[in-house]
């Protein structure tokens, strides 16, 4: 491959990285949600270190375990800050869209 395959190639990268990330965003809402009706704080640091020590068991590299914290860590505080904006703005608005009768998820 030549070095427009290669970019072609992180370019096309990157627009799966973004769906991924908005899915990941996604989740975390319906998380927000589900924890603001149960009166769980939205931060929980065990639940984070889970993650970190998860996606670092994972990782096959070229990327160090070190710069996958440090991705994770970040992706982790937008994940958080999009939950509580949501939750925050549901919550002003008078919004509830979780059930009840939805199964209850160990974590």
């Amino acid at each position: 491959m030549n070095i427009e395959d290669w970019l072609d190639e992180i370019d096309r990268l990157d627009e799966q990285l973004v769906k991924l990330l908005n899915a990941r965003s996604q989740c975390a809402i319906e998380l927000g949600r589900i924890k603001r009706e149960l009166g769980l704080a939205i931060y929980s640091p065990s639940r984070e270190r889970e993650v970190i020590a998860h996606v670092t068991s994972v990782n096959g590299g070229p990327l160090d375990r070190e710069a996958v914290r440090r991705l994770f860590e970040r992706i982790i505080d937008e994940s958080r800050r999009i939950e509580r904006v949501t939750v925050e703005k549901e919550s002003k608005d008078g919004k509830s869209t979780y059930s009840k009768k939805r199964k209850k998820v160990s974590r």
